[in-house]
């Protein structure tokens, strides 16, 4: 058992043999168990170098070795769903010396990617698709007259959404050599999934199950030593014989539950299914950061792992104590909470990520984690407003890309008054799967949609009050992490709907910032002796400022940390081509094209999204102008008005 994370490489002899899943093969089963632990110790010290998730790979070390040990991989194909279980699985699978490359630029991707491995199948970057994906792979397989198994690997939570269910549902009825292997480590059935929990429980209420039940106690009580025996087997037969009931019904073979820990049991199960054809199901319990005793206690704290550094002396360390834009949403949440008991909370698994603990604690009554399930969670809200109830949805940019129908359909067409607040609006480690660059684009085209992009801590609490005191549905988008670090006013106060703040006077060229972009603009400001408008609102947009800054400046350059396409600056171009305001316009933002994984600040700097490569973009274009001859040499312009 790990009690710390290891800071030096542990010794691995038996993993150090293990480059590809055919090495795995040719070791003896007996050595398996004592492979898992190196396995563990490794994964340990390799997250522990890079940061990134940890507890979901330490509860499969044993269900990893056994399906590679079992399966032909990469001939038999193997999905995982949620991605981040499949640590254990890079280094098996050829990638172990490069662990200490997770997340970083130009190193492995945190989740599965097609491009990167033969044996990494399927992106999963999001949950909850493994299943679908398999059946496909499965009825692709067929078709092309290939023998193969097709496994797909699901839990941590990804069986709470209801796309896996559509899945089990369709799979059960092709009838397709599949099997599906439900992790369950009390994160998917056990805790989120109620309506399961409600099933089984109509079960157990029964006439039926209560009739036999109590016969078989008054049969039994004058035998009391039997009778409690009974007792605990009733007990295990519910989480025995119910789960299967209900997959059964669904047209799958189940089997289980097995004990995901105990490789013997792993591979005999594995190993008789592989005989077996048409839709199987293998229900393998484990527990989540098995082996390391801290994630063992708390797995919800340690499902993701910050990089371990060295223990230095303490000093004092200048913004320590500046609190992340989650941080902001979450003590808001508080205050408004106390303001105003209509004020619900929402989160579709999100708890700890969107800061909502202190909320889910002093206001359980009014606090629903709804599990991956994002479609439901909007849904859910929009039925909270209908009848007089304060929904605030607290939700990733990514993952709300998942309910883009609900939020039309449910939400803004019968203008219900929903507070959406965005986290992770930005780019981040985790790559492309999990970046939030399109929610200005999908949610400006959205009529009775208020679109807001704070540029600071305050302003991100203002605008959330600004959100929720509007009538109707809006939406409040902050990057991860933190600002700039001003200061939080504890009042709050609502912003004008619509209105720019211009932040600094110029010269020549405005300079209309959206949200976290306002801070490098007043770098850049500082350059070129600048405009600097902090917009603040995406929708509605200030018209009137944007048509005064086109009447006083040579340039309109726009700023957002998001897509170009259709984003805050095609808003601006809208206004200015409606109005025939004719004024040259440098739209600035995230290319059309994937940003890899790795450091955002690199990331940023290589879309030329930083101060110096907002200055060179600007710089660029006031050349290109005069060469054009639109605009005078760049030594005699002017100092606000257009030349």
């Amino acid at each position: 058992m790990l009690e710390e994370i290891p800071l030096t490489r542990p010794d691995t002899p038996l993993l150090d043999r293990v480059e590809t899943p055919a090495d795995l093969r040719a070791l003896a089963a007996e050595d398996l168990p004592a492979l898992a632990e190196e396995l563990r110790a490794f994964l340990a010290w390799s997250v522990g170098q890079t940061g990134g998730h940890f507890g979901a790979g330490l509860g499969v070390v044993e269900l990893t070795l056994a399906l590679h040990y079992v399966l032909e991989t990469p001939d038999d194909l193997l999905v995982w769903d949620v991605g981040h279980q499949a640590y254990p699985h890079k280094i098996l699978t050829g990638r172990r010396e490069r662990m200490t490359t997770m997340r970083q630029s130009g190193g492995l991707a945190p989740f599965p990617v097609r491009d990167e491995s033969p044996y990494d199948t399927f992106g999963v970057g999001h949950s909850s698709t493994s299943i679908g994906a398999a059946l496909g792979m499965a009825i692709a397989s067929r078709m092309q007259g290939r023998r193969r198994k097709v496994v797909a690997v699901i839990g941590d939570g990804a069986m709470t959404a209801g796309q896996a269910f559509e899945a089990l549902n369709h799979a059960g009825e092709c009838r397709e050599d599949l099997l599906v292997v439900l992790n369950d480590n009390a994160m998917s059935i056990s805790e989120n999934v109620g309506g399961l929990s409600r099933y089984f429980a109509r079960i157990f209420a029964s006439r039926l199950y209560a009739s036999v039940r109590e016969g078989g106690k008054r049969v039994l009580s004058a035998i009391p030593p039997v009778r409690q025996l009974a007792a605990r087997t009733e007990e295990h037969m519910k989480g025995m014989v119910v789960p299967g009931t209900l997959f059964e019904e669904l047209g799958f073979n189940y089997i289980g539950p097995v004990d995901g820990h105990d490789l013997d049991e792993l591979l005999v199960a594995l190993r008789n299914i592989r005989k077996l054809t048409g839709p199987q199901f293998l229900h393998v319990i484990t527990q989540k950061g098995r082996g390391y005793a801290p994630a063992e206690s708390h797995p919800r704290g340690m499902h993701s792992l910050g990089k371990i550094e060295p223990r230095k002396p303490a000093t004092a360390v200048q913004g320590a104590n500046t609190p992340k834009y989650s941080n902001v949403f979450g003590n808001w949440l508080v205050d408004m909470a106390e303001r105003d008991e209509r004020l619900v909370g929402i989160t579709p698994a999100m708890c700890e990520g969107s800061d909502l603990l202190a909320f889910c604690e002093r206001f359980p009554e009014r606090y629903h984690d709804v599990g991956i399930a994002e479609q439901h969670s909007v849904t859910l809200a929009a039925g909270l407003a209908c009848e007089g109830a304060k929904p605030v949805v607290a939700i990733y940019s990514t993952f709300l890309q998942r309910a883009y129908d609900q939020l039309i359909h449910d939400v803004a067409i019968q203008n219900l008054d929903v507070l959406f607040a965005l986290d992770r609006a930005s780019l981040v480690e985790d790559g492309p799967t999990h970046a939030g660059i399109f929610d200005l684009s999908y949610l400006r085209c959205i009529p009775n949609m208020v679109v807001m992009a704070p540029s600071d801590e305050d302003e991100t609490r203002q605008m959330l009050y600004t959100g929720y005191v509007h009538e109707g549905p809006a939406a409040v988008r902050y990057p991860r992490g933190k600002g700039p670090g001003v200061e939080i006013r504890r009042e709050m106060e609502a912003i004008p709907l619509g209105e720019a703040k211009v932040l600094r006077e110029g010269g020549g060229v405005a300079l209309l910032a959206f949200g976290s972009m306002v801070t490098p603009a007043l770098a850049v400001a500082e350059r070129l002796d600048a405009t600097v408008v902090n917009m603040r609102f995406v929708k509605p947009l200030d018209r009137a400022c944007i048509l005064r800054m086109a009447a006083e400046h040579d340039l309109i350059v726009t700023l957002e940390e998001n897509v170009i396409a259709g984003g805050a600056g095609s808003g601006v171009n809208e206004v200015l081509l409606e109005e025939g305001a004719a004024v040259p316009v440098l739209n600035i933002g995230l290319p059309d094209y994937w940003l890899p994984h790795g450091s955002p600040e690199k990331e940023m700097a290589a879309a030329g999204l930083d101060a110096e490569g907002i200055l060179a973009r600007v710089e660029a274009r006031l050349d290109r102008l005069v060469e054009q001859g639109v605009l005078p040499a760049r030594s005699s312009l002017g100092s606000g008005s257009a030349s």
